[in-house]
């Protein structure tokens, strides 16, 4: 099945973690909580962890990011986890990669899997497919 949603970002706070021992690239490593709320066939909210090596100046660089959702898909409640990364050179998204965590289903959600995406239309609004099967 698919389920489509919208979402915005309630909440995006740095931490002081860093990775240890140091090591100095060229971009720096940092470490974010987020809050996450949905609407649309996927409805509800999620916390996440988010990892990035990023350059805030020029756009450039890739997240790593793992999602705890609860709410409902097409009505069947509960909550699983998600992964998904992606790199940018600025202006696009390549290297995307979303996956459904395997046996992280609750409730109405129990067995879920599957995979989705993220994206961004150009008017600023966050877009989230699931494509998953419920066993």
């Amino acid at each position: 099945m698919r389920a489509n949603g919208t979402f915005g970002v309630k909440a995006f706070v740095p931490t002081e973690l860093k990775p240890e021992p140091a090591v100095t690239t060229g971009l720096p490593v940092g470490v974010a909580t987020m809050e996450k709320h949905f609407e649309g066939e996927i409805a509800g909210r999620s916390a996440t962890l988010f990892t990035a090596a990023y350059d805030q100046q020029s756009g450039v660089g890739t997240y790593v990011a793992m999602e705890s959702f609860e709410g409902s898909l097409h009505g069947r409640s509960g909550a699983f986890n998600f992964v998904h990364s992606a790199t940018t050179s600025g202006s696009d998204r390549t290297a995307e990669f979303f996956t459904i965590v395997p046996s992280s289903g609750t409730g109405d959600l129990a067995g879920i899997s599957g995979t989705g995406g993220l994206g961004a239309d150009a008017d600023g609004t966050h877009r989230i497919r699931l494509d998953y099967e419920l066993g």
